[in-house]
C-alpha cells in the first residue's frame, strides 16, 4: 500500500544544507525523500530516521536517473508537496580564462539542467498548494568573480525559478528560491583549506560580521514551502547577513579574532516568558 499524505523531496541531502533541511522536515513531522549522489550515504541516513522516510541515489545531472527516481517515489508515495532543489556543483575559483568548458558544462548540467527536470517531474504529480524552493546563491544576484560557472548557474536558476512560478501559478503551484550568502558548509571549508577563500576577509564584507549557518537556510526554505507563505510565489529571499545592504568603502564590520560562537552553532534559547512566546513565533511553519 502506497503511503498517504505529501511528501518533501530534498536534493543533495546527505552534508551540509540538505542535511540540515532534512532534520528540520523530518523533525517537524514531514515525510521526507532524501536524494543525493551515490556514495554519499543517503540511503543510511533515512534509514536511520526510520519508516516512511526514503533515501534515494541519483546523479541529477543525467535525466534518465531523475526519471528513474520518480518512478520509484511514484510506487511508493501518492501526493509530491514539496521539492527542495538543493544538488549543488560549488564554487572552483577559477579565473575565466583559466576555466575549461568541460567543468562549466558540468555545473549547467547539475545546478540548472538538473534543478529544472526535477522541478518538471515533481510538477506534473503536484497537486494545488504543492511549493518549489531552489537553492541559489548570492553569487547569482552580484558579480562573482573567479567562479563564474558557479554564478552563472545560479542566476539561470534564479530565473528559472520567476518563470516558473508565472506558469505554475494558475495551477497552485508556488516556486521561489533562497540565495544564501557564504554558508558554513564542508564545501567552503575545502576552498579555506586549498587556500582558495579568506574567510576572515569575508566575514568583514558582512554587516553582521559572520557567515550563516545551515540551519539557519534551512528555517528560510521551510518558511517558503509552508501554509505561511501561501501568496509568495517567484520571489527571491536573500539570506545573507546584510551584505547586500552595505554600498560603502571599506569593511562592513570590524575585523575579529577566531570564527564568532553563532557561526558555529545556534545560540541558546532564553527561557523568559517573553522570548519563549517570541522564539515559537518565529519558528512556527
Amino acid at each position: 500500500m502506497k503511503h498517504a499524505g505529501p511528501i518533501v523531496i530534498i536534493t543533495s541531502a546527505a552534508r551540509g544544507i540538505g542535511r540540515a533541511l532534512v532534520d528540520i522536515f523530518a523533525g517537524t513531522g514531514d515525510t521526507v525523500v532524501a536524494v543525493d549522489i551515490p556514495g554519499s550515504g543517503v540511503v543510511e541516513l533515512a534509514g536511520g530516521l526510520g519508516y516512511p522516510h526514503l533515501g534515494l541515489e541519483c546523479d541529477v545531472s543525467r535525466q534518465e536517473d531523475i526519471l528513474a527516481l520518480y518512478d520509484r517515489v511514484d510506487a511508493q508515495f501518492t501526493q509530491i508537496g514539496v521539492l527542495i532543489n538543493n544538488a549543488p556543483v560549488g564554487r572552483t575559483m577559477a579565473a575565466a580564462v583559466d576555466t575549461r568548458v568541460d567543468a562549466f558544462r558540468r555545473g549547467l548540467a547539475v545546478n540548472l539542467n538538473g534543478a529544472f527536470v526535477m522541478a518538471r517531474e515533481a510538477a506534473r504529480r503536484m497537486q494545488s498548494g504543492g511549493a518549489i524552493v531552489n537553492l541559489a546563491s548570492l553569487a547569482g544576484v552580484i558579480g562573482n568573480p573567479n567562479c563564474n560557472a558557479y554564478a552563472a548557474t545560479r542566476a539561470g536558476l534564479i530565473s528559472l525559478t520567476r518563470s516558473l512560478a508565472y506558469e505554475w501559478a494558475s495551477r497552485g503551484i508556488r516556486v521561489t528560491a533562497v540565495a544564501p550568502g557564504y554558508v558554513r558548509t564542508p564545501m567552503v571549508a575545502e576552498l579555506e583549506g586549498a587556500g582558495k577563500l579568506d574567510l576572515a576577509a569575508v566575514r568583514r564584507s558582512v554587516p553582521m560580521g559572520r557567515m550563516v549557518r545551515s540551519d539557519e537556510i534551512a528555517r528560510a526554505v521551510r518558511f517558503l514551502a509552508s501554509t505561511q507563505a501561501r501568496y509568495i510565489t517567484g520571489s527571491v529571499l536573500l539570506v545573507d547577513g546584510g551584505w547586500m545592504s552595505f554600498n560603502q568603502p571599506g569593511e562592513a564590520h570590524p575585523p575579529q579574532d577566531g570564527t564568532p560562537g553563532a557561526e558555529l552553532a545556534r545560540p541558546a534559547e532564553r527561557t523568559d516568558a517573553r522570548e519563549s512566546c517570541s522564539s515559537r513565533a518565529a519558528g512556527t511553519v
